[in-house]
């Protein structure tokens, strides 16, 4: 291999002890905080504590400190070292009038009122150094608090300082500490400031960041007497009903609002217009209301009531995308209430009128039945509309009313739109997580998914508000996610609420929102049993309670469920411990063959993840679900995340992740970046069972968070790089590691940490797969050690992903090579490289 000339050897040295001696001087010294480190220092300070008052606190708690009391010095440009995890984001996170005070056993307290009454809730937590601090308890008042917790922060509140720097007036709690946690907090301060930088790098920026690098030579010789067994189940998919996901998007059902159980609390009174007569509109003279007395089914309360004569449309989720010559199940709940038996003719037509089929139907029963037909488009079209014409003067009610396409996949009834689930299927993921994320623990107790109200019959499902703001039927319920994974050959996640809702939830009118508002303890024996009985379903015996409805839906014989996630990035506090450790205990207690998935918060670091951690270690929790979404800085620069982790306690489920820029576009630079994050987990695959990008779809036009791995409308899907870096991987699993040890032609560590690469073996079909990323702007030459490998093969199938860093269309593509092509070979810039070598006799 060609060496860096000594010219540029000599040159890197220099540089990187420049680099060093600066970073050095930097962290271990302060001029920014008007006193150096040295012989001189003092023995103490003074230190205070505060909020900020305009904005009532949602910055966190910020620090000051003083040598005389006067002159004061920020530590941080207004870094919180502690905010408050109280509520909605937005409306609350308020910390008002926060007070410090000495803690019973050592260390400090902090308490702030979490409104502006004065009899208000209240929130306490603790920290031994100022920067690590403990779980947050929320109560309903002051008095609730601990009794001599209580008696400091009325002290406290009597006692609070005023300061003034930089012209501000400031209220908050001073104190006298030793100089050593002053000078602590800085050097802790400077370390997220030198994290941060580092994080903030992008691959845009590459050609300041590294002139006149030349193309990198790297020599790879695997390790084959180190080889590991890794996990088999790496690489799943995490499906959330979020971006109009399940309803209008996965779940293949055409018509919008067909229960007419549309309200205005879905989007919480911010559309005024979204009602149960929402997506469907009377033409005529004919009256349409909607009704409730003597429903279809009480779970499904509402429907509608026409009179008259005229024509009630629907137009689906922004118009009906109908196939041409295709076929299309109509079918409606439907009553005669007076007079003449009702005569209707249902079409499908064209906005501007151009009927596409018709037929008729006479609602014979004055009570509730069903009617089925099948229409069939004359042409395509993208916008059509589904047409109920009633006349003579009748009076009829019509429920559940509902146009669903025969091609679905798998030939699903009540299934699945067949080009998204395909695009999922071609992951080839080992697992789904479902239905949330979020979701499942939802916005406040009331608002908790219930798996039970998602089976059986359509009618008697409970739909309910989806906390991203909008409307689920449910028509997407537990049978039809169990059936897809059953169909996709992988395993099912499901994810139930730990006893708690969503750590953002609102109070909705309960004294204390936020996860403090658990499942109340008289009614957790309930809640455990249902989710005992979730289990029953997906394993039970077709004879079972539970396993007989699962049998009634047409799947007599079990799911085989393996996996359970309770709880979803919460907020680590005793509310949260309680119940969980209730649920643990319980389901370990009747199904141990059942692993349990833990939650360790929404964060990498944090009071959550480590206290998540804590209750995983005291409990033994076979599986721990962390999240968090970076920057592809983040990525590149924590490659050896996973390397320290303890092999003897829990195995970690990655449960959401995603490379975030600015903007949150979907491009090549996010993708290769988490692709480099992927090559570390292969390595940690004895370690990291699980991982899964989120979310994973999102409807144009009505997206809530970005950037995400499907984009769709509803006639055509845009697959991002990262979709096809995820495809990459699932398709490309191994469950034997190869470690390999890289020799590089350029010293520079952060031109290494952009070259990265995994070996794994399929025994399945006795295949060799090399991973090869390249997130430098020149080309990598690879020489690769083979001869110690064994192959059996002579070709090798290649696939590459490359182009420019904001591309968000760019395709692998995919060609077969010799083996010996493979021992020398070259990456180009920004790219990602598969190579599967398959198994034959020479």
């Amino acid at each position: 291999m060609e060496r860096v000339s000594l010219k540029f050897r000599i040159y890197y040295f220099f540089l990187a002890k420049a680099i060093c001696f600066f970073c050095l001087f930097w962290i271990f010294t302060t001029p920014a905080y008007a006193y150096s480190s040295g012989t001189s220092e003092p023995d103490s300070a003074y230190f205070f504590a505060y909020a900020k008052e305009k904005n009532a606190g949602r910055e966190g708690l910020l620090y000051v400190w003083s040598l005389d009391g006067k002159q004061w010095n920020s530590i941080g440009t207004e870094l919180a070292f502690v905010k408050s995890d109280y509520g909605r984001w937005g409306s609350e996170k308020r910390m008002i009038n926060p007070v410090l005070f000495p803690r019973t056993g050592g260390g400090w307290s902090c308490a702030w009122q979490l409104s502006t009454e004065s009899d208000g809730p209240y929130a306490y937590t603790f920290t031994s150094d100022f920067f690590n601090w403990g779980r947050q308890d929320y109560f309903i008042a002051l008095n609730d608090l601990d009794k001599s917790v209580v008696s400091f922060v009325k002290n406290s509140l009597l006692t609070r300082d005023n300061i003034s720097m930089n012209g501000e007036s400031l209220r908050g709690t001073k104190l006298k500490v030793s100089w050593s946690v002053i000078k602590e907090l800085i050097k802790h301060y400077d370390l997220a400031l030198l994290k941060q930088k580092q994080w903030s790098e992008r691959s845009v920026d590459d050609d300041a960041r590294f002139p006149g690098l030349k193309p990198l030579d790297v020599k790879l010789t695997p390790k084959v007497g180190q080889t590991k067994s890794i996990s088999d189940m790496l690489v799943g998919v995490f499906f959330e009903d979020i971006n109009y996901a399940a309803d209008g998007g996965l779940y293949a059902e055409l018509i919008q609002n067909r229960d007419f159980e549309y309200k205005l609390s879905d989007k919480q009174g911010r559309d005024k217009n979204w009602n149960a007569k929402t997506a469907w509109r009377m033409d005529g003279s004919g009256q349409f209301h909607i009704d409730s007395i003597n429903p279809i089914h009480p779970n499904n309360k509402h429907y509608a009531r026409l009179q008259g004569e005229g024509i009630l449309r629907n137009i689906g989720y922004d118009g009906i995308a109908l196939n041409k010559n295709e076929h299309y199940d109509l079918s409606f709940f439907g009553r005669g209430t007076v007079g003449k038996v009702p005569k209707l003719k249902i079409r499908i037509s064209t906005k501007d009128g151009k009927i596409l089929d018709e037929k008729s139907v006479i609602v014979d029963s004055k009570n509730w039945k069903k009617y089925q037909l099948v229409l069939t488009s004359n042409e395509t079209c993208k916008d059509a509309v589904l047409e109920f014409v009633f006349t003579d003067r009748q009076q009829l009610d019509l429920d559940l009313i509902s146009l669903f396409p025969q091609h679905t996949f798998k030939g699903r009834k009540n299934g699945l739109r067949k080009d998204l689930a395909e695009a999922i299927a071609a992951l080839n993921p080992r697992f789904v997580r479902f239905p949330g994320g979020c979701l499942a623990h939802g916005d406040g107790i009331e608002n908790i998914y219930h798996w039970s109200n998602t089976v059986g019959p359509l009618e008697s499902r409970m739909p309910q508000r989806n906390m991203w703001g909008y409307h689920q039927t449910v028509g997407l319920g537990y049978y039809e996610y169990f059936q897809f994974c059953e169909d996709i050959g992988a395993y099912a996640v499901p994810v139930v609420a730990a006893g708690v809702p969503c750590q953002n939830s609102g109070a909705h009118g309960h004294p204390l929102g936020g996860q403090q508002c658990g499942i109340p303890m008289e009614d957790m024996d309930d809640y455990i049993q249902e989710v005992l009985n979730l289990i029953e379903w997906a394993n039970g015996d077709k004879n079972s309670t539970w396993g007989k409805v699962r049998a009634a839906a047409g799947h007599p014989e079990p799911f085989h469920l393996k996996y359970i996630g309770v709880g979803n990035e919460d907020l680590i506090s005793n509310v949260f411990e309680e119940r969980f450790t209730m649920m643990y205990n319980a389901i370990r207690a009747k199904y141990p063959e059942i692993q349990v998935i833990g939650t360790a918060g929404p964060f990498f670091e944090g009071t959550d993840y480590v206290e998540g951690w804590k209750i995983a270690d005291k409990l033994n929790v076979p599986i721990m679900d962390e999240h968090y979404y970076q920057t592809p800085g983040w990525f590149i620069h924590n490659q050896d995340f996973y390397d320290k982790y303890d092999r003897s306690k829990s195995q970690v489920y990655l449960g959401e992740y995603a490379a975030h820029i600015h903007g949150r576009a979907s491009t090549l630079e996010v993708a290769l970046a988490e692709a480099a994050y992927l090559t570390a987990l292969e390595r940690n695959g004895d370690v990291v069972k699980m991982a899964s990008y989120a979310p994973l779809l999102a409807k144009d036009g009505y997206t809530q968070w970005r950037p995400d791995l499907i984009y769709f409308s509803n006639t055509d899907i845009n697959l991002t790089p990262s979709y096809y870096v995820q495809q990459l991987f699932g398709r490309n699993n191994g469950t034997e590691y190869i470690p390999v040890e890289a020799v590089y032609a350029n010293a520079d560590v952060e031109v290494q940490k952009r070259v990265a690469f995994s070996i794994v073996k399929d025994p399945k079909d006795q295949s060799l797969i090399v991973k090869l990323v390249n997130i430098l702007p020149v080309a990598v030459n690879i020489q690769l050690e083979l001869d110690q490998l064994n192959l059996k093969g002579d070709t090798a199938l290649v696939a590459q992903l490359t182009g420019k860093l904001d591309s968000k269309t760019v395709k692998p593509e995919e060609k077969t090579v010799s083996v010996d092509k493979l021992k020398s070979q070259q990456l180009p810039p920004y790219s990602l490289t598969v190579i599967r070598i398959q198994s034959g006799a020479k």
